[in-house]
């Protein structure tokens, strides 16, 4: 990821054991006691994974392999700033999910009914153009990569070229919660 790093002051000097998650399962409360994970995941982002930044993500896992990155449910104060930012500069927003290498990879944000209000959130009227993003509770976007590509000597020039495309979305979205 050194590519990508020097591109990506932010997370410049992220250490692994800041970024991966581990593997074994909390089986406290779970009717499923396998003690392990079936995946491999990695958060990159400003403050190492636990932090409230925005920022990159790399899943694998056989059968559901993805590389993406966002700002996945964050607190009420956190979401309120960044759709805060989407509402006043919706403009800039539309251009960067709309940006041709943005689309070539993952298309759009991701708006899964979970993560997506049935209704506007307080503050916001129906006819607002942004009311699709601002009814978000996260804001990802990810790339499927199948289990092919996983062994594939390309994988690092696809996983940065993807994280490249995100960079913008991902400053947009640290942008808001700045202050």
């Amino acid at each position: 990821m050194d590519d990508f790093e020097r591109k990506e002051l932010t997370i410049a000097g992220q250490m692994a054991k800041d970024c991966l998650f581990r593997i074994n399962r909390d089986v406290r409360f779970s009717k499923d006691k396998s003690p392990y994970k079936t995946n491999f995941g990695a958060s990159i982002k400003q403050g190492g994974k636990k932090s409230n930044f925005a920022g990159y993500y790399f899943h694998c896992e056989p059968g559901s392999s993805f590389v993406g990155g966002g700002l996945w449910m964050p607190d009420n104060t956190t979401l309120k700033k960044v759709r805060q930012e989407i509402d006043y500069s919706w403009n800039e927003f539309q251009a960067i999910i709309n940006e041709p290498n943005f689309k070539a990879i993952y298309g759009d944000v991701y708006k899964g009914g979970e993560i997506s209000l049935a209704t506007n959130p307080k503050g916001y009227e129906k006819d607002n153009p942004a009311i699709e993003y601002l009814k978000l509770k996260s804001f990802i976007a990810e790339a499927k990569l199948s289990d092919e590509e996983l062994t594939q000597a390309t994988l690092h020039k696809k996983t940065v070229a993807a994280f490249e495309a995100l960079q913008p979305f991902v400053a947009f979205i640290n942008r808001a919660l700045a202050d």
